[in-house]
């Protein structure tokens, strides 16, 4: 072979991996805050004319029984938070101006569901137990931390992970309830943004999964498989997207083998992202319609419930597979709606959407989730991660 045509062969590999970095560092770039160094959120604009996106971005270090989940921070102050940046102190702002109203709650307002776990180990429990003359505590208190939420498993960590799940889902089931948990492990997790990491590998990754099956016990227990596993899977290489699929489809059945009571989630993304069609046909590449349970959309985000309900229909009905599938929608922090176009971190004017419940009376819609825990911040209004009281009083007070 030539030279010149070596050259040129060098030349065209250069230009491909330079082009698939930049790919990469845009999709980056666009990627929205859920739970950086903890638990973070958002939404911002995407790229190739969608709208938006969401993505979860958790501790990769912590875990629920040893050091802070997003869902389950360590008890104590002393104990370190991941972060890129150590956490501001809250500030403590005078009484507020006017409590708020009944009306003003709506459906947040409405009572726990006792049939959802919640964990006696959070942020928001930690900081209510420690500001009791706080004027904020109240409406905390009964809007946020008394609701039940997810707990997130973000870590890799093979030989950990078995007893942590066991931990919470023992607990639930000694209290009757159902908990919701959320493995977050894939390999190329956030296509390399900040949350990146997970498992080194899918056989690393499918290992780690049958460890987090072995914990799930034998009660009713809610999985939330991967959150943006699917959605954001375009920025892969065909052949890795299809190797990812598989994986999950595998983790969907290991869940069931493990638990025959378990319902597992595939990604839905959400209303503002990929149309129906499109989320469908990932979805059914994943093999969301034999091996699990239905579909999980708005994790982390803003759209409205109404949307929601309708896209996840609509996701569904292009999915096909069994009538028993159903979707679960987070309403954490939907209570407005979306913000302005781009505005993803700690949006002004949000609000808490409809408390959890497994009874939403809504057709093919299973359950109204807190996956994302509000009130902790996406980065703007306290450390990304950390809760923030303005934040949760923000949220709780609409």
């Amino acid at each position: 072979m030539s030279g010149a045509r070596i050259q040129r062969r060098v030349a065209r590999r250069e230009f491909k991996e330079r082009s698939r970095r930049v790919r990469r560092q845009v999709m980056a770039v666009v990627a929205s805050a859920v739970v950086a160094a903890g638990t973070a959120a958002g939404v911002i604009s995407a790229v190739a004319g969608e709208e938006e996106r969401t993505t979860a971005r958790p501790d990769t270090t912590a875990s629920p029984t040893a050091a802070p989940l997003p869902a389950v921070p360590s008890p104590t102050p002393a104990s370190p938070r991941p972060s890129a940046t150590a956490p501001t102190a809250s500030r403590t702002p005078g009484p507020p101006k006017k409590p708020a109203s009944v009306a003003s709650r709506g459906a947040a307002a409405a009572p726990p569901d006792g049939r959802l776990y919640r964990h006696p180990a959070s942020q928001v429990l930690d900081w209510v137990a420690a500001h009791h003359d706080d004027p904020r505590r109240p409406l905390i208190e009964t809007r946020i931390a008394a609701q039940p939420a997810a707990v997130w498993f973000a870590a890799y960590n093979p030989g950990a992970v078995t007893g942590q799940v066991r931990s919470v889902t023992a607990a639930a089931a000694r209290a009757g309830r159902t908990p919701v948990l959320v493995p977050y492990a894939i390999p190329d997790r956030d296509c390399g943004g900040a949350s990146q990491g997970g498992a080194p590998g899918l056989a690393a990754y499918d290992a780690w999964i049958r460890e987090f099956a072995a914990g799930l016990g034998g009660a009713p227990v809610i999985v939330i498989l991967e959150p943006d596993a699917i959605a954001l899977a375009d920025c892969l290489s065909s052949g890795d997207r299809a190797a990812r699929y598989a994986s999950l489809a595998r983790a969907g059945r290991t869940l069931h083998a493990a638990n025959p009571n378990a319902r597992v989630y595939f990604d839905g993304g959400h209303s503002g992202w990929h149309a129906a069609a499109k989320q469908a046909a990932a979805l059914r590449a994943a093999g969301a319609a034999g091996s699990g349970d239905g579909i999980f959309t708005n994790v982390s985000n803003f759209h409205r419930t109404a949307d929601e309900a309708a896209y996840a229909r609509r996701v569904l009905a292009a999915l096909g597979g069994p009538a028993r599938l159903g979707a679960v929608i987070d309403t954490s922090r939907n209570g407005n709606g979306p913000p302005e176009a781009g505005a993803w971190c700690d949006p002004s004017g949000r609000a808490l959407g409809r408390a959890p419940t497994t009874d939403t009376g809504e057709s093919r819609i299973d359950a109204y989730l807190w996956v994302k825990l509000p009130g902790e911040s996406d980065g703007c209004k306290g450390a990304a991660g950390s809760f923030t009281p303005d934040y949760a009083y923000q949220l709780a007070t609409g």
